[in-house]
């Protein structure tokens, strides 16, 4: 996608998170980077209503929220026939960092996980990364969001487990 001049001052962005100093912080950062439009949550339950409402291009979520937390907000975007916006792009900014919930919020289907801290250029990275270079979307019984694989490796001729057959 090609911002020309406007850059990031076209998209409009959503933030989730229960602290309002952390909410506030993210906030500046995305104003410096060029954002125009930024609409705050505190809350997962609130941040879906906001998110259905006001139809942002990208959405910031904390992991740990009252009410509804960053998880099962997102899985409300991705797996809610009415939802806005299934393939929106979501970045999980959180000090929840540990493989495993790494791996739950990747299942949950986020674009990109960002661990706090965080510094301005890891955050303009993530951002770049969900716009320039966006993942296939896959919808399944089970899933609903970006493909979960990061790179394909077209040399691969081993088996595959779908089929229970060899690629060839």
């Amino acid at each position: 996608m090609d911002f020309g001049a406007q850059g990031f001052a076209v998209l409009r962005a959503l933030v989730v998170d229960g602290h309002p100093q952390q909410r506030q912080a993210l906030v500046e950062c995305l104003k410096i980077f060029g954002f125009k439009t930024i609409i705050e949550a505190a809350d997962g339950e609130e941040g879906y209503a906001k998110f259905q409402k006001n139809h942002p291009d990208i959405v910031f979520t904390e992991w740990a929220l009252d009410k509804v937390d960053g998880v099962e907000m997102i899985r409300w975007m991705r797996r809610n026939v009415i939802s806005s916006n299934r393939m929106i792009p979501v970045i999980m900014i959180s000090g929840y960092s540990a493989a495993r919930r790494v791996v739950t919020a990747r299942d949950s289907g986020i674009n990109e996980f960002l661990s706090k801290p965080y510094t301005a250029q890891e955050l303009s990275q993530k951002i770049l990364h969900v716009i320039n270079k966006p993942r296939d979307f896959v919808e399944s019984e089970g899933f609903v969001g970006p493909d979960r694989r990061r790179r394909s490796d077209n040399e691969y001729d081993g088996y595959d487990r779908r089929k229970r057959e060899k690629w060839f």
